[in-house]
């Protein structure tokens, strides 16, 4: 008699692993230069006043604030904005 268990499905088991995206500090927070603000694939908000862009699409503060969220445009596109606070 074989003693050998049943083989497990090999089709399963895989996923990829999440990239963490989104936002990352919402508006009328305080934020310091550097903090990232939202993490993105494209440009699903724009860079505003005192916001960078870096090549992954990442949005981070660029001076000491206060985050602002608007909507401008034909399009409405959406920006980020640190104010002074």
């Amino acid at each position: 008699m074989a003693h050998k268990k049943a083989g497990g499905s090999t089709r399963n088991g895989r996923d990829s692993e999440s990239k963490r995206l989104g936002v990352k500090m919402y508006g009328g927070q305080s934020i310091i230069p550097g903090n990232i603000i939202v993490r993105q694939r494209g440009t699903e908000f724009h860079p505003g006043k005192n916001v960078g862009m870096g090549k992954d699409h990442t949005l981070f503060a660029k001076a000491a604030g206060v985050i602002k969220f608007e909507v401008k445009g034909k399009f409405g596109r959406r920006y980020v904005n640190v104010v002074e606070a």
